[in-house]
Parts: structure tokens; C-alpha cells; sequence
């Protein structure tokens, strides 16, 4: 072997040598979502899945938490670096002067359900009096829309129980055994009641068209939140995130349900395929198809939260720093199909 090729291989080797303990001694950036298995969060796994956090060059690691409350806790303590949960977390926490923003969007829609129990005599939101009814948890975005929707209906908060169940299957158990009257549920366990006869239901948010008739204007449910000070320290990471869930946005605008349910492993999406894909079909057309906050959004947001919290002041609000569009605004169109196939 000539000399020269001979230092140019232990070059390379230096190089890959060292590029390899950077990457193993980089600290990774926790994403927190409030139920992997959520729907509305389906962008997130998405990314991880199919390899465009990797791409990105940088390492992520999604872990889960029950409720979206419990990772708004996770991300001020400093214990997580992006929280993947409900936008109107954002305002709730500048509230109480706390400073975080929303820089990805990932659904025009609520993407919730309120059902009711099978046997319940309850029409609508203004049958809550004297009911139990069940949400995520107290301080959820569950519990802020449901007391928004019942008391919009004329029933005063002290004439209705609300109930906080930890997860999924505690809600579909607490809705078959009678324990709450109605509740409010993402998908895919609404299509899964829905399916069984389990429920029935009362108010739909699920589609942006449904959620623009119940909440009064454009909404935005699930999105990608970080505290401002690691956003404005960690930009170029903050790019590299939002160009990643760009990604995975554009796969499921581009790809049809059987595609995008094989990418989710089996512990995420459950035993029950054609349940997963049923409740996919519903909640494809809500997907955030650039990631940018709509420009009315905010303010619609902000509305149902003042109406449900009296101690929420409108005026106290600065909506402008809540969210951020300039890191989906920069980021590219996206991987080709093609990558996004070859990738997983």
C-alpha cells in the first residue's frame, strides 16, 4: 500500500473516531409527550421512527407521561428540554409568568371527543348537572375544555363533578363501570369505544371543521413547546427539530394510513389494526401540513382558556410569545417520498 493512501486511511479513521465519541458523549434532547399512543402526538413518533431526528444530526429521546399537565411540569423544572403536548400550555404557563413557546404545530384541531356513557340519559353539554364527568387530569387541556364547554352550556362549575383519570384504559373502564357519566378522550380510544358501544358521542372536536363550530374559530390542539431561554441558546437544535417534524408531517400528508401505521411499532399502536387505522382515516385531515401557527389561532385558544379559568386575563397575555413560526418557516420542504420510505 503507498504511504500516502496509508495515512489518508488512519486519517479517516481518526476522524470517524472522533465523530463517533462526540455522538456517544452528546447529551440527547428529551422530548416528553402526554401518552405515546395518542394520535395527536403521532408526529413525534413518526420522526423518531423513521429516522429524521438522526438525519437531522442530532439524538432524541421520547419518553411518555400520562397527561400533557404532567410534561408542562417536566419542561419548567428543566428535567426535559421540548414538552409534546397542547398549545394552550403555553398561555396557562405564561400566566403564572413562566416563559415557553410552542415552534412546531402538529394538529389544526382539538382532537378531542367528550363521550357518553352508553346508558347516559345526557344530549348535550347542558345535561352535566350533577354528573361526574372524566378528563386527563386537573389543569389538562381536558379539564380546561370541558369546564369551558359545560359552563358555555349555563351549568355554573359548582353543579358538576370533573373527574381526573391517569390514562386511556382508566377512562374506557371508568365509562363501562359507571364511574363517570361522560369524559373527554383523544383518538385512537374514541374510535375504539365508539366502535364497541362503549359510548356515544357528545361533543366532537375532532376534525378542524368540528372544533371551528364548538370553540368558536381556528384552534390548534398538539404541538412542540420549549422554554424560551433553551430555544434562544439551542437554536441551530431548535431548527434541526422542527425541520425533523416537518418531515413527519409531510409523510402523513403523503402517505396513506396502512403506510403510516407500519411505521408505528406494535406497542404503540396495539393489538387492534383496523381499530388504529379507522381512527387514523379520522385523524389525518387535521395534521398540520407546514407546522406553522395559523394566524388566528392564538387568540381563539386564549378565549376558551380565559372562559374557563376566571383568574386568566386576557389583557395580562402576550400571545406574540407563546409560539414561533421562523423555525418551520426555515426549514425545507422535506424528505422525498423515497427517503421517507428507505429510512425505517
Amino acid at each position: 500500500m503507498p504511504r500516502h493512501t496509508g495515512t489518508l486511511f488512519r486519517a479517516l479513521f481518526c476522524i470517524v473516531a472522533l465523530t463517533a465519541a462526540s455522538l456517544v458523549s452528546a447529551q440527547p434532547i428529551v422530548l416528553m409527550t402526554g401518552g405515546a399512543a395518542k394520535l395527536i402526538y403521532l408526529p413525534v413518533i413518526l420522526a423518531d421512527q423513521l429516522g429524521y431526528f438522526r438525519k437531522e444530526g442530532i439524538e432524541v429521546r421520547i419518553v411518555s407521561a400520562p397527561a400533557g399537565i404532567d410534561t408542562s411540569t417536566e419542561l419548567v423544572a428543566g428535567a426535559i428540554q421540548g414538552a409534546v403536548g397542547f398549545y394552550d400550555h403555553t398561555i396557562e404557563l405564561q400566566s403564572h409568568g413562566l416563559d415557553v413557546q410552542s415552534v412546531v404545530v402538529l394538529g389544526q384541531s382539538a382532537g378531542l371527543v367528550e363521550l357518553a356513557r352508553r346508558d347516559s340519559d345526557m344530549k348535550t353539554m347542558a345535561d352535566a348537572r350533577g354528573r361526574r364527568l372524566g378528563v386527563t387530569g386537573f389543569g389538562s387541556s381536558t379539564y380546561f375544555l370541558t369546564r369551558y364547554l359545560v359552563e358555555r352550556a349555563g351549568v355554573p362549575s359548582g353543579a358538576y363533578t370533573v373527574v381526573p383519570l391517569a390514562n386511556e384504559s382508566a377512562f374506557e373502564k371508568a365509562i363501562v363501570d359507571g364511574t363517570i357519566d361522560a369524559g373527554m378522550i383523544e383518538e385512537p380510544t374514541a374510535t375504539r369505544m365508539l366502535t364497541r358501544l362503549e359510548a356515544r358521542p357528545l361533543v366532537d372536536m375532532r376534525s378542524v371543521k368540528d372544533t371551528r363550530i364548538q370553540l368558536g374559530g381556528a384552534y390548534v390542539g398538539a404541538c412542540l413547546y420549549m422554554q424560551r431561554d433553551w430555544v434562544d441558546a439551542h437554536q441551530d437544535e431548535t431548527a434541526r427539530l422542527a425541520r425533523a417534524v416537518r418531515d413527519a408531517l409531510r409523510f402523513i400528508q403523503t402517505h396513506d394510513e396502512a403506510a403510516i401505521a407500519a411505521v408505528v411499532p406494535a406497542t404503540i399502536r396495539g393489538d387492534d389494526l383496523a381499530i388504529y387505522l379507522k381512527a387514523l382515516a379520522i385523524a389525518k385531515p387535521a395534521y398540520s401540513s407546514t407546522g406553522a401557527m395559523p394566524a388566528d389561532a392564538p387568540s381563539a385558544v386564549l378565549a376558551v382558556l380565559a372562559g374557563a379559568n376566571p383568574e386568566l386575563s386576557e389583557r395580562h397575555i402576550d400571545l406574540t410569545r407563546t409560539y414561533t413560526n421562523r423555525f418551520v418557516a426555515a426549514a425545507p420542504t422535506g424528505a422525498s417520498d423515497d427517503q421517507a420510505a428507505g429510512s425505517h
